[in-house]
């Protein structure tokens, strides 16, 4: 039996975001690494870390769905964003341990490979000018083999335009980036959550739709269940959502409200590959694919390949390609995949401890945008 030993956390970043990176380690020396979601305040992560772990202390790293439940049911109250994201941590490490010991891929333990490889799309996060953008995806395309991409649909200040204004426009660019562009190319477009009122999400929609988006992610905040439904049932394009819901719950309430076409859990966020697996068999039930929200480092790009090659409605994974000194051989894309490696236990990657010796951290927030009137807006 392996026991949980201790946890240490390491203060990094992955490109201009801080990251908590994490290994727990058991008494016969296996182990187990994951990195945390950065919601902020990051710094109040490692301490949250320390309490769970002290509750978990000597308990068999191997019964991941046990000590998974176990820490869900030690709070009083439903987890959120930074509970959450300390027990995704705690999660993912263990079952690396678990794959590590018994000498298998995670995705062998969670009854095998329904795919050979994951396909990804590359997460630009930007609307650049048609020709900078066809110089960054012709790049893209040569060096990876990507053929999809994620872009946002803001050509101008959201915020200080009519609405109208900045929807003709994304249709026109969209049309511009289409032309520019093989085919069966496939462009998705991410709103932030930045929209209010349903209708406008509706109208973003109806100005990509002659173009055809792989998807229109998260144009409204995610409180408002009947909104999305309602927005579903206007949108002439797919609608996707997720990285801001948490627990199983909050999936199965926006599935049985038919408000969405495509979820976009965070497997850093909700909870861990545990929770990660449970809202993607929910969501199968409800003829929805599951598509990962995931801009984040090699270690968490890993546990998503597990996942999506034992889940059989998967989708297509977000990929942000930056690379890290600590782990010596992250995923990445060939011919717009990730490869599986079923040599290696665990998540497959190694990690070069001495590089996470010396905190290599930096302080990021969101900036609040500001109407014309001086209010505040979604960002």
């Amino acid at each position: 039996m392996s026991r949980i030993d201790r946890l240490e956390t390491f203060l990094q970043r992955v490109g201009d975001r801080p990251r908590v990176i994490v290994k727990i380690t058991t008494d016969d020396g296996i182990e187990g690494w994951s990195e945390v979601y950065n919601h902020g305040p990051d710094l109040a992560i490692s301490p949250v870390l320390s309490y769970l772990t002290e509750q978990i202390r000597g308990m068999d790293a191997l019964r991941t769905s046990f000590i998974s439940q176990f820490l869900l049911q030690s709070a009083r109250f439903p987890p959120g964003a930074i509970g959450l994201a300390a027990i995704a941590a705690i999660d993912n490490a263990l079952w690396d341990i678990a794959g590590k010991s018994a000498g298998l891929p995670v995705y062998q333990l969670l009854g095998g490979a329904v795919r050979d490889r994951v396909r990804v799309y590359a997460g630009l996060y930007s609307a650049p000018d048609i020709r900078e953008l066809s110089d960054m995806t012709a790049r893209l395309h040569e060096s990876s083999g990507y053929t999809a991409f994620k872009l946002s649909p803001y050509r101008s200040e959201l915020h200080a335009r009519r609405f109208g204004l900045i929807a003709r426009e994304l249709g026109d660019y969209f049309g511009g980036v289409r032309e520019a562009h093989p085919p069966e190319w496939e462009f998705a477009f991410d709103a932030h959550a930045c929209l209010w009122m349903p209708r406008e999400a509706v109208a973003m929609g109806a100005a990509l739709a002659p173009n055809e988006p792989m998807f229109l992610e998260e144009p409204i905040r995610p409180e408002h269940l009947p909104a999305w439904s309602r927005i579903r049932e206007e949108l002439a394009v797919p609608l996707a959502t997720g990285e801001s819901l948490y627990s199983t719950h909050e999936f199965l309430g926006l599935l049985s409200a038919q408000g969405a076409d495509i979820v976009q859990p965070d497997i850093c966020v909700v909870g861990g590959l545990t929770q990660m697996t449970k809202i993607a068999h929910l969501a199968e039930a409800h003829y929805v694919p599951v598509a990962p929200h995931n801009p984040m480092g090699p270690l968490a790009t890993a546990a998503n390949v597990h996942f999506a090659a034992a889940i059989t409605n998967f989708s297509i994974l977000e990929y942000k390609p930056e690379p890290v000194t600590w782990c010596i051989d992250p995923y990445e894309p060939v011919d717009g995949h990730l490869e599986l490696r079923p040599d290696r236990p665990g998540w497959g990657i190694e990690i070069d401890e001495s590089s996470l010796g010396s905190d290599d951290w930096v302080h990021w927030e969101r900036k609040v945008p500001t109407k014309p009137d001086g209010s505040t807006a979604w960002m």
